[in-house]
């Protein structure tokens, strides 16, 4: 009977310690998960049409969070940053101007230093120049952004969007994982 008794209490110890293990594996990998999200990437979801042809309502993304922390973002990279008067709602727009460049939109062109902008991301001409239609320079931490739908983009040209500042820029659009068909590396350049 003792030795059933012992038996029994092995048994029991043996359980604790598989629980344990188990809790303390959980924990971990919750905890590695949750790092991974905050410091080194995340899933944002494209909601409307404002960066169509580049990225269509619905398409899932990963965003690379940790190289602005080693460089700056360069003109024509895909960027997301927080809406200021919205909470939880993130803008995904492309970067057009640069710190200390200044940006005015004239006759449907974007020019960067007076210079016409040349690129191939928006197709159309520009209908509102908003804020641009004056010149606009950036500070040192401060980026112009768009949407690559040019005439259906609530970006840097709205007031309530404006230069976005690099303290603000949550990381860099690097990867499309849905839809299937789609999947990919995203083209910056």
């Amino acid at each position: 009977m003792e030795k059933e008794a012992i038996s029994s209490r092995k048994k029991s110890l043996v359980w604790l310690k598989e629980i344990i293990s188990t809790a303390v594996y959980l924990a971990v990998v919750t905890i590695a998960a949750l790092l991974l999200v905050k410091y080194v990437g995340q899933r944002t979801q494209v909601i409307g049409s404002s960066m169509e042809n580049t990225l269509s309502d619905g398409d899932n993304l990963i965003v690379d969070k940790i190289t602005y922390r080693f460089k700056d973002p360069e003109r024509f990279d895909i960027i997301v940053f927080p809406y200021q008067y919205e909470k939880d709602t993130y803008y995904i727009k492309r970067v057009i101007g640069l710190p200390g460049e200044t940006v005015q939109i004239k006759d449907g062109q974007i020019l960067i230093n007076g210079e016409v902008l040349e690129e191939s991301y928006g197709r159309e001409i520009i209908l509102s120049p908003g804020i641009a239609q004056e010149q606009i320079t950036l500070s040192e931490d401060e980026y112009f952004v768009m949407g690559d739908n040019r005439n259906e983009s609530s970006d840097s040209r709205v007031a309530s969007v404006g230069n976005i500042k690099k303290k603000d820029i949550i990381g860099k659009a690097w990867v499309r994982i849905w839809p299937l068909n789609k999947i990919g590396i995203l083209k910056h350049q």
